[in-house]
């Protein structure tokens, strides 16, 4: 699993694992159900909901480092 970025798309971190929509969700950021939030970066929707993107980016490469990883197909 890639490392989460600031500039990483909103639409591949879901992708990467659909469950880290528990911390945009709690940060506010409802918005990632949104289809053109899909295609926003973390730090741009970071910015408009006044989050610090670098607190979101440890948080969320906290979320993915404790998670088993899954064997790919």
């Amino acid at each position: 699993m890639a490392t989460i970025t600031k500039d990483m798309l909103i639409g591949d971190i879901l992708d990467q694992d659909p469950e880290v929509a528990e911390f945009f969700f709690a940060m506010g950021m409802y918005c990632v159900g949104c289809p053109a939030s899909r295609g926003e970066t973390l730090e741009q929707a970071c910015l408009v909901h006044a989050i610090d993107p670098d607190e979101m980016v440890q948080e969320l490469n906290a979320r993915l480092t404790s998670v088993p990883q899954k064997a790919e197909k």
